[in-house]
């Protein structure tokens, strides 16, 4: 027990021995440190300089991408986003109305609906939708209730429901029925002006008559403008240009009258019934300017449904076909020997009915022969034989380029699509053979369109100037002010008016003495010529049987101006001539041509008892 204390005394004084042995190394570790204390101080600016390489090359880069973008690529990126941000916009603009001289319609855009039906969405029945939905469509119930059985979706019913119909499909509220409205061409008068209006198909071009020869004017210029969009995709209409859907009034007027058209329809369509012809046309001219006031061909079709007809009535065939014009080609004739000095009015000739002309032997059509008679005999009995002996007084050659001076071999220039060129034989050929010009002089041996003899005996009527054939008469605004006119070629004057006015009187001679009497009217002086001609063959000659029936008609003749032209194409009948067969077409139109041009009887009207 005494150990015990002094023991913890000489532990409580006694230094240990581990703080000793502690203090040596610590100055020795002192000693040891001091030469590299600046190893710290030289790691920081290392990793200090490194950050900022890093912090320099980095900004370099970015310096380098914002030189490419905003220098190099600074255009591309741009017109890039502004892509994205726009939007082009080419705006639906309607087709010009067409309108006849007293501005009628008779071509307009209209708004219309394609109709689908989606089966698969009905909540009535088949039955039930197909009874209250055909009526309006058209349709058999049978067969639409069908037409849901065999698709659920997306059945097109019709691809052109008029409005008015539409809405009464809107009324039936039936669900499961689609309606995606669209813009298609309309015609008014349904086939009444076909040949010259032509029509527009479902990729809204025009294939015929006016809306394939007027394209450009009937399609309204409009600009592609560009819209901003917003962030999500709705356009923005405060970035609109001003008025970029304002379009203008305009429409095309055509020189058609659609009274006088109709009548001209109703009397053609009377005579090819009577004789069975195959086809015929009427063509009605101002001989002052060339405007065409009707235009009418059987058979035609309805532009409203095209897509029924034959192809071939699309080429309307008064500027598409050839024939030999025959005996309505004979005031022509005169008139070029009148021109030319080899004949004065009242020479004199002698038919004996046929004649010689190198092998071949030429007759007259009832192969009789009318002894002596004078060049207005020789029109009024319609005579080859004088025709023949008239024409041999003038050198094949002058006859020759006066028959290209009236434009025979070459097409009429008018707004009529698919005119053709007219055939007339080499001169060579004309010149070395006799029966070549001896043919021309009565109408057979060449041949041209329906709408160029009008153009000619327009020179007969006008004084002697060949003018342009057209119906477009321009581009006018709703007050009627012309706002663009065709560029026609100034006429040519062929003849002199002295001459014409001469082959007028010898015409009308026809009309009172000849072969034309079925087409006077009491009161008016009128000059016409007859035509029954043989129908060439494709293959040589001519048709055995075949022929086409005409009558030419110029009034008034006390100052001439108007030219009707009609034909019938193989009537049928014994009695099938252009007297009987044309010209009771042409008094028809005449009648009606007459009150509507306001035109004062020549002379005082006798009243009948």
């Amino acid at each position: 027990m005494q150990k015990s204390p002094s023991r913890l005394k000489f532990r409580k004084f006694q230094k240990p021995e581990f703080t000793r042995r502690k203090r040596v190394p610590q100055k020795v570790a002192m000693k040891t440190i001091a030469p590299n204390a600046q190893e710290p101080l030289t790691s920081a600016k290392t990793r200090l300089l490194i950050v900022w390489g890093i912090l320099m090359t980095a900004g370099l880069g970015l310096a380098i991408n914002v030189y490419n973008l905003q220098i190099l690529q600074g255009a591309k990126l741009t017109e890039r986003a502004r892509n994205q941000q726009m939007v082009s916009l080419r705006p639906y603009m309607p087709r010009r109305l067409v309108v006849d001289r007293n501005d009628n319609v008779l071509a307009v855009d209209r708004p219309v609906y394609t109709l689908y039906a989606h089966p698969k969405l009905f909540k009535k029945t088949n039955e039930e939708i197909s009874d209250r939905l055909a009526p309006i469509i058209d349709r058999n119930p049978a067969d639409l209730v069908k037409i849901f059985q065999g698709r659920k979706s997306g059945i097109t019913l019709t691809s052109s429901l008029p409005e008015e119909l539409a809405e009464r499909v809107r009324k039936l509220s039936l669900d499961g029925l689609e309606m995606i409205p669209k813009y298609s061409r309309y015609y008014p008068q349904d086939d009444l002006v076909a040949d010259v209006v032509g029509y527009v198909d479902v990729d809204r071009r025009g294939q015929a008559g006016v809306e394939r020869s007027q394209e450009k004017w009937l399609e309204r210029s409009v600009k592609t403008v560009r819209l901003s969009r917003a962030g999500n995709g709705a356009l923005m209409p405060d970035y609109a240009p001003e008025g970029f859907l304002n379009s203008d009034d305009l429409r095309m007027q055509l020189t058609i009258d659609s009274r006088l058209q109709r009548a001209t329809r109703n009397a053609l369509k009377e005579q090819l019934e009577k004789f069975g012809g195959k086809r015929g046309a009427v063509i009605v001219m101002d001989a002052m300017d060339g405007s065409i006031l009707a235009l009418a061909s059987q058979p035609t079709y309805n532009p409203n449904e095209y897509s029924k007809a034959d192809i071939s009535l699309f080429k309307n065939w008064t500027v598409a076909d050839l024939y030999e014009p025959g005996s309505t080609f004979k005031p022509l004739n005169v008139a070029i020997a009148l021109e030319n000095g080899v004949i004065k009015a009242d020479d004199v000739f002698n038919d004996s009915g046929a004649i010689r002309v190198g092998s071949h032997t030429i007759r007259n059509a009832q192969r009789n022969g009318y002894g002596r008679i004078n060049i207005a005999q020789i029109l009024q009995n319609s005579s080859n034989i004088g025709m023949v002996q008239m024409i041999q007084r003038l050198k094949p050659s002058i006859y020759y380029n006066w028959l290209e001076r009236l434009g025979l071999g070459q097409p009429v220039d008018t707004d009529l699509p698919f005119a053709v060129s007219g055939t007339l034989k080499s001169q060579e050929k004309f010149i070395h053979s006799p029966i070549e010009p001896a043919t021309t002089s009565f109408g057979q041996g060449f041949s041209l369109t329906p709408l160029q003899l009008v153009q000619m005996h327009g020179a007969l009527a006008n004084g002697g100037k060949l003018v342009t054939p057209h119906v477009v008469r321009g581009l006018i605004d709703t007050k009627g002010q012309i706002h663009y006119t065709p560029n026609h070629p100034a006429p040519r004057q062929i003849f002199s008016a002295a001459t014409t006015q001469k082959v007028v009187e010898m015409m009308e001679t026809v009309v009172t003495e000849g072969t034309g009497k079925v087409a006077q009217i009491p009161g008016y002086r009128i000059a016409g010529k007859t035509g029954t001609a043989q129908k060439a063959s494709p293959n040589g000659g001519y048709i055995v049987g075949a022929r086409i029936t005409s009558f030419v008609a110029i009034l008034p003749v006390e100052s001439p101006r108007y030219v009707i032209l009609a034909l019938v194409d193989e009537p049928k009948g014994a009695n099938a001539y252009g007297s009987t067969v044309a010209a009771p077409i042409v008094k028809s139109v005449m009648e009606a041509l007459i009150p509507i041009e306001r035109l004062a009887p020549s002379q005082p009207i006798e009243e009948k008892p």
